[in-house]
């Protein structure tokens, strides 16, 4: 307990230390396997894989695997081994939409910046290690291993498309001032298959997964106290972002996302007046106090969309590693007529406290 005390400590110091050296990044061509890999000269960065799966007889689920990465700046000089230079984080959930249930666990752990040990983020292509969890990238695609106190993922995620550079060749803006904004690449329509357990019991599924990998210097503008954002793999092969950074009340400060269909060689970026995001439907966390609107119309260059959750309660309390506290969950993407054209997940972040990166 002392060491996780000490843990949550400093990384509650983050977002203070070195707050006042962001800078723009450079516009470049990112480079693979190398940007597969970890970035840790800057800030933040995060591997987020979510997805839909079912079992043969037709139980469906939602799932969640994510990775986290923070440098301290406060360590960076120090010589010392044992000095706490990077921090990483990884949680994991599974939503069970029969038993209309939530399961997440996390994790947390200093990370002295030397490569191969039991906590590592390789610099040379996606391999992230935690405490016995793993998210990393072979030559047949992803592989996920996730064992946690009551649930497990083993999963593989087969590329069926080319990557997915966000924003402007992977430089995508998160604000009005050009020190918000980050590196970032999408993998939509994975094919997934693997297993799931919760309790004990395992589920043999396959499905859709999405991943995000994303890293920055500052994302957030003083004003912004959380975001929204969608990532929806669409039934006929399309891929749809959209987020939308937001004031404290509740006005979007900033706004972005892409399209790209199947036969598209790059998506279409959205600019900033091109995303509204309009809240339908709101719930109250009973743990927590927060309120998220669990139902959105989305208006983009796409169209006219509906986001609906496949269930309200998909808050993940992540104060004992983050320090954060958000609502992440699997979604049916609607059209105009109402009719389902696509799933994914939803974020939201900001709604209980303000977001600290």
């Amino acid at each position: 307990m002392p060491q996780r005390r000490r843990l949550l400590q400093t990384a509650a110091l983050v977002p203070l230390l070195g707050a006042a050296h962001a800078w723009a990044l450079p516009a470049r061509v990112l480079q693979f396997p190398r940007d597969h890999g970890a970035h840790p000269e800057l800030r933040t960065e995060w591997w987020y894989l979510t997805g839909h799966a079912q079992t043969a007889a037709g139980r469906e689920f939602g799932f969640q695997v994510t990775f986290f990465r923070t440098r301290v700046d406060g360590t960076q000089a120090m010589t010392s081994r044992l000095a706490a230079r990077q921090l990483l984080f990884a949680h994991a959930a599974i939503t069970d939409v029969q038993a209309n249930k939530l399961w997440h666990d996390e994790r947390i752990a200093r990370w002295n910046g030397t490569p191969g040990g039991a906590v590592d983020a390789s610099l040379l292509d996606t391999a992230v290690r935690l405490s016995g969890w793993s998210f990393q990238r072979e030559a047949n695609g992803y592989t996920a291993s996730i064992t946690g106190d009551e649930l497990r993922l083993d999963l593989r995620a087969q590329p069926t498309q080319a990557l997915l550079l966000q924003g402007d060749q992977g430089l995508s803006r998160k604000g009005p001032e050009a020190v918000q904004a980050s590196h970032y690449y999408t993998q939509p329509q994975l094919a997934v298959r693997g297993t799931l357990g919760l309790r004990g019991q395992a589920f043999e599924v396959t499905g859709r997964a999405w991943l995000d990998h994303e890293w920055s210097e500052a994302l957030l503008h003083p004003e912004a106290v959380g975001w929204d954002w969608i990532g929806m793999n669409l039934n006929d092969g399309s891929a749809l972002t959209a987020f939308q950074l937001r004031r404290a009340d509740g006005s979007a400060l900033w706004a972005g996302g892409s399209l790209r269909r199947p036969s598209d060689a790059a998506p279409r970026s959205f600019a900033h007046h091109e995303v509204r995001f309009e809240p339908v439907r709101w719930w109250t966390s009973a743990q927590t106090g927060a309120r998220y609107p669990v139902e959105w119309r989305v208006a983009s260059p796409a169209g006219e969309h509906t986001v609906r959750a496949r269930l309200d309660a998909q808050e993940l309390d992540a104060r004992a590693s983050t320090g954060n506290i958000y609502w992440e969950g699997l979604s049916r993407l609607l059209d105009a007529r109402g009719q389902q054209v696509g799933q994914g997940y939803l974020e939201m972040t900001g709604y209980a406290q303000r977001l600290r990166l």
